[in-house]
This record gives C-alpha cells, sequence and structure tokens, in this order.
C-alpha cells in the first residue's frame, strides 16, 4: 500500500514537472498577474449575474481589485514596466486574498434578491448589464466598484420603503426608484462606452 501511495506521488511529481518549469522560466513576460486579474474579473462577473455576489460584496471585491491594479501599476512605473520578484510575490498573496474572498462571498448565504416586479427586473437587468462590463473589460475595477455602491444605495431605499409600508412601494417611492435606476443605467452606459 505505501509502494502505491509512493509510486503515485511520484508519478504526479514528474507529469507536474513541465507545467511548473514553464511557470517559473525566467525573463518571460508575467501572464500570471494579468491572467489572474482576468480569471478573478470572470468569476466576480458570473457571480453578479448568477446573484451569488451582492452589490456590497461585488463594490468591496471591485474596489480591492481597483487597489491592486494602482499598486501594480506603480510598481511597474517605478522598475520600467517589470515587477521585482518580491513585488511579484506580494501581488500574488494580494491576488490569493481576494480569491479566497470571491470565492467565501459567492458562497455565503447572502444572494442578491430582485424580486418579480419590474423594479426587481430592472435591477436584475443593470447587474447582467454590470457584469457583461466586468466580464469583456469595458468596466474596470475601479467604476464597477463605484457602480455597484450606487446600486448598494438604491436596494437599501427599496428595502426601507417596502418595511416602511408593509412590503409595498407606492407611486411615488417607485417614481423616484426609476429616477435613481435611470441615473445608475446612464453611468453604467458612459462607463461601459467611454473608455476608462
Amino acid at each position: 500500500m505505501q509502494r502505491t501511495v509512493f509510486m503515485l506521488a511520484v508519478a504526479v511529481l514528474i507529469s507536474s514537472g513541465p507545467a511548473f518549469a514553464q511557470q517559473t522560466q525566467p525573463n518571460q513576460p508575467d501572464p500570471t498577474v494579468h491572467q489572474r486579474k482576468e480569471n478573478q474579473q470572470d468569476r466576480i462577473a458570473n457571480g453578479v449575474q448568477s446573484g451569488q455576489l451582492t452589490a456590497g460584496e461585488t463594490k468591496n471585491l471591485e474596489g480591492r481589485e481597483a487597489n491592486l491594479n494602482s499598486e501594480i501599476k506603480d510598481d511597474r512605473a517605478a522598475d520600467n514596466g517589470k515587477l521585482t520578484q518580491q513585488e511579484r510575490q506580494q501581488v500574488n498573496r494580494q491576488q490569493n486574498h481576494i480569491s479566497n474572498s470571491i470565492y467565501q462571498d459567492k458562497h455565503n448565504a447572502n444572494t442578491a434578491h430582485f424580486g418579480n416586479n419590474e423594479v426587481g427586473q430592472r435591477r436584475e437587468n443593470q447587474q447582467d448589464r454590470i457584469a457583461n462590463g466586468i466580464r469583456n473589460g469595458s468596466m474596470s475595477a475601479g467604476e464597477a466598484a463605484r457602480t455597484e455602491g450606487r446600486e448598494q444605495n438604491i436596494n437599501q431605499h427599496i428595502a426601507a420603503d417596502r418595511q416602511a409600508n408593509g412590503g409595498k412601494l407606492t407611486a411615488q417611492e417607485r417614481q423616484n426608484i426609476n429616477r435613481r435606476q435611470n441615473g445608475a443605467s446612464r453611468q453604467i452606459y458612459r462607463q461601459k462606452h467611454n473608455g476608462k
């Protein structure tokens, strides 16, 4: 039994050797930082679109992504477009923390509930548009964080209005929410179409 486990471990090490060597070769462009960033943006977009991430969770994650992106940009500017090994390790640790947060936020009990009404459908459509902007890169992490902050504010306002009126929205409250959603919709459009 021990021999079988040992042989299996050796086989795994041998088969993963070429992949490991590719990742650690010197003088290669730094695809891992960029690829991880893209991968994490896709994971966030999927969470937004599926409702696994609330607007508040997305705002937090995208804010952290924006800060990390800014840090990477500054580090590269200081070192002729490259990251030092120490900077690369620090970025990797930060990306690991964000990755863990994405997983935790997507798998906690908090989900986005929109409801089966006009207001809920509009909220869901806007979340889909934000998810598409995150996924295709037409919205930066900072833009997504600001937009989700606005969405979070609208959602909190809707919840407060419903709580004050026995679960219903008055006609005036629906008009106010519609006006705010129009503003958020214009913001999403501008961010996706005007470049970063």
